[in-house]
């Protein structure tokens, strides 16, 4: 059989194909390349650890744990602090592990819509031709038609074990109430501007879904494919090229995370040659780095760093998005099995989860695509009306935004033993524009990583935030489930505001009037909350103190002609050089209005393809 391992034996230094990266898209290739031709050497290059059954990773309500800072399971890439964010630094978590962002992220089963890969405008990418991948990737088991979704693939999409129906029906009615219906399968790719209960991947047994189970380990493991490897807790450093510019191999050296220095001796760089091609599928935040290490990338960037030029490709790193996203969190009247709070504030053990019915469910239930109406639209101003008008208005299908209704308190302040909702929303299409680019040679040199977030200079980005916030706001008052809004969530209105918080009192002398609070308000919930400017602007500056990551990151080298910035080409191949591909998110030309593992499994079904052409080894399986 094929081997995991930490270190290759001596004298296997040579492959037909190496992939660097063992995330979302690189499994899948890898899997599938195995699959077409069993003969041929194929090697995954993955810096994390291996995630076979491991518990934190199948066990979707674990998922929170990988999001711990002492964890390994997650790379966690420090940015540059901005003055559009109150000065702050953020942290943009990703994958860390074999499965990459599959094995770590929040489960959630979301597809692009049609308009956003035909925006792409690339030959062999509009939505008709890619909808037979999106179909052979999953194993669907929820309301939806056939024409778009798939039944016997790899990666199972269920709700698992456990759904919350009581709050799923009060916060739909709510919903109803401000104009949003339930949609019966948001994920068909062109219904919109509704809630659905939200699917996951999750299979029915309610076990994580991710691409080194659906596609690396049944080879690995079947004694089929003996010439399939995985070489775990190494990163790649560079992508090697012959005279002819072909990329014949790469440079690793052992993840210090796994393999501690001895003293102050650096660990020794190996080489490991391919003959036929290399694929990097490293991420949207790593990918960049191993290009321009590798002489690919901006030439007076690569020169500044010392790195000889390979080819002059500006749009490495450039272009960087990310779903921003705000967290609000409410109190509820829901019942302990009702949320995941007795997992998440440590009041049912850990150990106890294994046989609890929360096990596979990642609390989410409900999620949404929403676009603003005509009059919200022109409340927004001018700008955001021309905007709107250019980008949105005649392409009924893009969502402004995304928000999700997360069953339970996901802050770290500590707050009164209870039960909590809170609503996760994220802009569709950011404008914002960030970069990363290298500053030395070595995987230890700190990035140049700007994130760009809310650096747009119409502030679109930031008028999206509070709508959303506002809009969410409106359906939860409506629910019977709330209770009052934690304010270290919520923003701080000034004093004698008609929009101030109904927060959640920390003793039990202040329920009755909380109480009475929230039934004058309910009295009057048919009419929205008022907002001054002075609310308005504690709005966005909360956004600004608190917007983070929604490890969404793509864009930062592009499918698209050399000439607009582009990376690579139509079959992910690199512009100017040979033998070598990119296959992750960071081939994205234009952003996707979903959660963005979808995708990254599409690209790797789609690029598997290009390389099985290319090495003319038969069809895919």
């Amino acid at each position: 059989m094929g081997l995991y391992q930490r270190d290759l034996p001596d004298g296997l230094d040579e492959f037909d194909i190496i992939i660097a990266g063992g995330g979302s898209a690189g499994c899948v290739i890898a899997g599938r390349v195995a699959a077409a031709d069993p003969s041929l050497s194929v090697l995954v290059i993955e810096g994390g650890r291996n995630n076979y059954m491991d518990p934190a990773v199948m066990t979707p309500a674990m998922y929170l744990t990988h999001l711990m800072p002492d964890g390994d399971s997650s790379i966690f890439y420090s940015t540059n602090k901005s003055k559009h964010l109150a000065d702050r630094e953020v942290v943009i978590p990703a994958g860390g592990i074999l499965g990459g962002g599959s094995s770590t992220n929040f489960l959630m089963y979301t597809r692009a819509q049609r308009s956003d890969y035909d925006s792409w405008n690339t030959k062999g990418w509009s939505t008709d031709e890619l909808i037979p991948y999106l179909k052979r990737l999953e194993t669907y088991h929820g309301p939806g038609d056939a024409e778009v979704h798939g039944f016997d693939g790899p990666i199972s999409v269920s709700s698992g074990t456990y759904r919350c129906q009581k709050s799923e029906d009060d916060w739909l009615q709510a919903a109803e109430q401000v104009g949003y219906p339930e949609i019966r399968d948001l994920q068909d790719l062109k219904s919109n501007n509704g809630f659905q209960r939200w699917l996951r991947y999750v299979s029915p047994q309610g076990i994580r879904s991710d691409a080194a189970h659906g596609y690396v380990h049944p080879r690995l493991r079947d004694g089929k494919h003996p010439n399939f490897h995985v070489l775990v807790e190494s990163k790649v450093v560079r992508v090697l090229f012959d005279d002819d510019k072909r990329a014949c191999g790469v440079e690793y050296e052992p993840n210090v995370k796994f393999h501690p220095l001895v003293g102050e001796a650096p660990h020794v760089k190996k080489t490991i040659r391919a003959r036929k091609q290399v694929v990097v599928s490293c991420g949207s935040c790593s990918t960049p780095s191993v290009l321009e290490r590798s002489g690919l990338g901006d030439a007076a960037i690569l020169k500044a760093v010392g790195v000889a030029v390979v080819k002059n490709l500006p749009g490495v790193g450039a272009d960087y998005q990310d779903h921003q996203t705000m967290l609000y969190s409410y109190s509820t009247s829901l019942e302990p099995m009702d949320t995941l709070d007795g997992f998440l504030q440590q009041r049912v053990p850990p150990e106890e989860l294994a046989a609890h019915p929360h096990r596979g469910w990642n609390a989410c239930d409900i999620a949404s695509k929403l676009r603003p109406a005509d009059e919200d639209v022109d409340a927004l101003g001018p700008g955001f009306r021309a905007v709107w008008d250019r980008d949105f208005k005649n392409q009924p299908d893009r969502p402004l935004v995304l928000i999700a209704v997360a069953n339970g308190y996901y802050g770290q302040e500590p707050v009164p033993a209870g039960q909590y909702v809170t609503l996760v929303t994220y802009t569709a299409y950011p404008y914002s524009r960030g970069h990363v680019h290298i500053t030395g040679p070595e995987t230890t040199d700190r990035a140049d990583f700007d994130v760009g977030f809310l650096s747009d200079e119409q502030d679109i980005d930031l008028k999206t935030h509070a709508w959303a916030y506002k809009k969410g706001r409106e359906i939860m008052r409506r629910t019977k489930m709330h209770t009052g809004e934690v304010g270290s969530f919520h923003p701080k209105f000034p004093e004698g505001s008609k929009a101030a918080a109904v927060l959640l009192h920390r003793d039990a002398a202040n329920d009755e009037r909380k109480g009475d609070t929230l039934r004058r308000r309910r009295g009057s919930v048919a009419s929205n909350l008022e907002y001054s400017p002075e609310d308005d602007a504690a709005i966005e500056r909360f956004v600004r103190e608190n917007v983070s990551t929604t490890w969404h990151s793509l864009g930062t080298a592009k499918m698209a002609p050399r000439e607009q910035l582009g990376v690579v080409d139509e079959r992910c191949s690199v512009h100017g050089v040979k033998g070598l591909k990119v296959a992750d998110l960071s081939i994205v030309p234009r952003n996707v209005g979903a959660n963005t593992n979808n995708t990254a499994l599409l690209i790797g079904e789609r690029v598997a393809d290009f390389v099985i052409q290319d090495l003319a080894i038969g069809a895919t399986p």
